[in-house]
């Protein structure tokens, strides 16, 4: 049910639309090779067929970018792709591995999660969804997983939240009736900033964001196994399992583990 305020219109506000209790990723954006690549093997006298096109893209990006240090297009020792990349990663050579990125959109991740998320400057692009251009009066909010592993303690947080969300409601309703010298577009920003700052920090947030692949490497390595932020850990064992398919031989030295909460935790193996 939809109802509209001046020219606002707010969604459904029912509380079995108020909460989520998982994160979603999805793929905006991946590197590939071009078409073109083979002209740059011809131009080093490579023969065509030593350009080898991964199914995964982004691994057939990184193998031509590293042998341009060494010219050694021809591949004279026929590595396959997979144990040219994880000897570049063994050897610790993962420079190469920043001419590939992904650009991916995470939905039901709370802004707690992106506050965290956003502190990873080198190499990641962030597009995080507006408090104050988008309207929150049907925001959902993301159930902490250890809520969900004691859901006794549900009504209270449910009470809660959607009590501040009221709140949020109430402010914005009464701050659009309220006098202002402020232009339309102004107005709304301001009644909106000064709304939002009722929200909780699980509210959920919606952010686009673009890594390339070392910056993921070291994502997963520093948080994927901070075992008290189940949030964060569940969020990188969706992001591992999307690598892993995008581009296995980059990502061939993590793996995803079962933890004792029965949750997931990403770890990095000896490879």
């Amino acid at each position: 049910m939809k109802k509209r305020l001046g020219n606002l219109e707010i969604g459904d506000q029912s509380e079995t639309a108020a909460f989520v209790d998982a994160p979603q990723l999805f793929v905006l954006a991946r590197s590939e090779l071009a078409d073109s690549a083979k002209d740059l093997y011809s131009y080093f006298g490579a023969a065509e067929q030593s350009l080898r096109p991964s199914p995964h893209s982004a691994e057939s990006v990184v193998e031509a970018a590293g042998r341009t240090c060494y010219l050694s297009f021809a591949n004279s020792s026929g590595r396959s792709t997979t144990d040219y990349i994880e000897n570049l990663v063994r050897q610790g050579h993962e420079s190469v591995l920043e001419h590939v990125s992904w650009t991916f959109v995470l939905t039901g991740v709370s802004r707690a999660f992106t506050h965290q998320m956003v502190r990873h400057r080198v190499g990641f692009a962030y597009s995080q969804l507006s408090q104050q251009y988008v309207d929150h009066r049907s925001i959902r909010f993301v159930i902490p997983s250890e809520l969900l592993m004691n859901p006794d303690l549900l009504p209270s947080w449910k009470g809660a939240v959607l009590a501040q969300r009221q709140t949020y409601v109430d402010l914005v309703e009464s701050l659009n009736s309220a006098q202002s010298n402020l232009g339309s577009r102004e107005r709304v920003r301001s009644m909106r900033s000064a709304a939002r700052s009722v929200l909780p920090n699980c509210v959920e947030a919606v952010i686009a964001v673009t890594g390339n692949a070392r910056s993921w490497r070291h994502f997963l390595e520093v948080r994927g196994s901070t075992e008290g932020d189940i949030e964060m850990r569940r969020v990188c064992a969706l992001l591992l399992s999307t690598l892993k398919q995008e581009a296995p031989s980059i990502f061939f030295d993590f793996a995803q583990q079962s933890f004792g909460d029965g949750w997931p935790i990403v770890k990095k193996i000896a490879s």
